[in-house]
Formats: structure tokens, C-alpha cells, sequence
């Protein structure tokens, strides 16, 4: 009877020895999963596209321009959208000076050749008065109806945005009646 009792703890034993085993090997490969899957994800973050902004000391208002048109080369946008740029003014403030742009955007066709509505994107262009003028403009831009405020380079524009802004301008004009 004594070796049928040792013999059951020694299959025991082993039992959950085999079972741990089992267990330990499962955990690992889990977290080897997850960590191919955190890499895969992490590998998969996408560059938001930016330009090199000129330096403070450089900027015109016509240069501002043309750093805000190559800006907006970089936006993923269907070839079918067209846009005009133009300066709306300037603002001194104690530390800086800031310069209002706006651009308007449609989608013009054949058919329709004068777009039913537009959508607006504002640039603000800030030269800092105290910070080294070897330093780059700050650049922020809001789209038309938001209130969120945008920097190049930390947010991707989306097209969705101008649709949005269409459409709901379209949608609203629907209810007028003249």
C-alpha cells in the first residue's frame, strides 16, 4: 500500500509539475503576443506631415503665404478640391504680432462650376517679439465652425473636415426659403 500511495504523490507531482509547466509557457507566449502586437502598433503610428517654418527674422506677410500654400501640399486632399489663399490682417500684441490668413475651399464641377458652398481654414502666423528671431514662426490653423485650434506637425488634416463644413452649410441653406 505504501508504494501505491508513493506512487500516487510521485504522479501528483508531476501532474502539476507538467501542469505549471503548461501554465508558465502559456503566460509566455501571451505576453509574447501582446508585446509583437504593442510593437506592431507602435510601428504603425503614422508621421504627421509638417514643413521647416521659416525663422522669425524672414517672415513677410507674401512669404507667409507661400509657407502656408507648400504647408497645405503636404494634406492628403482629392486632386478635385480647389482653394484661395489671401492675407485678412495683422494684429500687434505685447509679445508678439499675429497674421490672419484665410483659405477658402470648394470642390467645383462641370455641372456646377460655382460651388453651392465653401469651406474656410484660418492660419494664424505668430512672430514672437522676445523669443531669438532665429527661431521658427508659430503656426496655428482652426477649420471653419470648430473651435479646435491645430498646429502643424501634431495633427493630420483630414478632408472630412471641409466636407463637414459643406454639408452642413448646404443642409442649413435647404431650410431658406426666399
Amino acid at each position: 500500500m505504501e508504494d501505491k500511495n508513493g506512487d500516487l504523490e510521485a504522479i501528483k507531482e508531476k501532474a502539476l509539475s507538467i501542469v505549471d509547466d503548461v501554465i508558465k509557457g502559456a503566460a509566455d507566449t501571451v505576453r509574447g503576443l501582446q508585446k509583437k502586437e504593442e510593437e506592431k502598433v507602435a510601428g504603425a503610428k503614422y508621421e504627421v506631415p509638417n514643413i521647416k517654418w521659416m525663422q522669425c527674422k524672414d517672415f513677410t506677410i507674401g512669404k507667409g503665404l507661400l509657407e502656408i500654400e507648400e504647408y497645405m501640399r503636404t494634406w492628403e486632399l482629392h486632386e478635385s478640391w480647389l482653394h484661395w489663399t489671401n492675407y485678412l490682417n495683422d494684429e500687434e500684441l505685447k509679445y508678439s504680432t499675429r497674421y490672419y490668413y484665410r483659405v477658402r475651399w470648394s470642390i467645383p464641377t462641370c455641372r456646377k462650376p460655382i460651388p453651392r458652398a465653401t469651406a474656410c481654414v484660418y492660419f494664424i502666423l505668430e512672430i514672437s517679439k522676445v523669443r531669438p528671431s532665429t527661431l521658427p514662426i508659430e503656426v496655428y490653423f482652426i477649420v471653419e465652425t470648430n473651435k479646435l485650434i491645430h498646429r502643424p506637425g501634431e495633427s493630420r488634416f483630414k478632408e472630412k473636415w471641409l466636407k463637414d463644413v459643406i454639408e452642413s452649410k448646404i443642409t442649413m441653406m435647404e431650410t431658406i426659403y426666399f
